[in-house]
């Protein structure tokens, strides 16, 4: 399956659909999701066309992967939620739930989450 460059996400990223911002660099841009799952609910997206996390670790250079790791860092100290702590949570595939074929990690946080998981 090749890269769908009518996403949702690529769209945001072209600015062709608005987003509340957090963070952005030349690597990532992070923004509130539009449908939480916790008081936070941040999204970081990669800036690359890569589908999931296994297309990411497959072709992504060295530099796009620091990145990737360093946006959502800063995306977490922009929310404040270094202290109390936060979840972090990467879908790959139909199976796991991810909606949008676009590399992105969810941060939640600002409340006690489920520990069932």
């Amino acid at each position: 399956m090749s890269y769908d460059v009518n996403n949702v996400f690529a769209k945001i990223l072209r600015k062709e659909i608005p987003c509340k911002s957090i963070y952005e660099d030349d690597r990532v841009l992070s923004f509130y999701d539009i449908n939480p799952k916790a008081k936070i609910h941040a999204l970081v997206v990669v800036k690359g066309a890569y589908q999931d996390f296994s297309d990411f670790t497959t072709h992504a250079t060295p530099e796009e992967m620091q990145g990737f790791l360093h946006g959502i860092l800063a995306t977490v100290e922009a929310l404040n939620l270094t202290q109390d702590g936060y979840r972090l949570v990467l879908n790959t595939g139909k199976n796991s739930g991810q909606e949008v074929p676009h590399l992105h990690a969810h941060i939640l946080g600002g409340e006690p989450l489920s520990t069932n998981l």
